[in-house]
């Protein structure tokens, strides 16, 4: 659900951009338009990272076989994500930004801007965590012996 969410958040701010031709700063997807004192705290962003780091790492002994490999992709690039969110936070706190930028800055966003960055970030952790929940439910019978619970689908006779 916080996956969806968050999804939910990107993709909204996207369309305020590309689709009804708002600025940048004002387009803060869904939450933004309530809460934009929230939406724009370097600390909920960050927040959500570790959040999703903790529960990728908590899940993952959950998997077994290729679909762990899926899983733990998905759990590097969000390893990632996160250093790159405490990047932010730490130049928000501190006031020093990355390179002299007028703004906090993350590595990565020194090439992609930021709403596209996140829409990308999303995706590249997203598609991994759904290959290994696909690959979860379908496990061979090698990956069935080691799993732990009953969520794959049942073999047919």
């Amino acid at each position: 659900m916080i996956v969806i969410a968050h999804w939910v958040e990107h993709i909204t701010q996207a369309v305020q951009i590309y689709g009804l031709g708002w600025p940048v700063p004002r387009s803060k997807g869904a939450l933004g338009l309530w809460f934009p004192w929230l939406v724009s705290s370097e600390v909920l962003h960050y927040g959500f990272a570790l959040v999703m780091l903790v529960a990728l790492f908590a899940l993952r002994k959950g998997f077994t076989g290729r679909s762990r490999t899926w899983w733990s992709i998905a759990l590097g690039l969000q390893f990632w994500h996160h250093i790159e969110h405490l990047l932010l936070i730490i130049q928000s706190s501190t006031g020093v930004f990355l390179l002299g930028r007028p703004v906090p800055t993350s590595v990565i966003q020194l090439l992609i801007p930021r709403v596209e960055l996140h829409l990308f970030y999303n995706a590249v952790v997203f598609a991994p965590m759904v290959v290994a929940m696909l690959l979860h439910r379908r496990p061979t019978e090698q990956e069935r012996e080691h799993m732990a619970c009953s969520c794959a689908v049942p073999v047919r006779a």
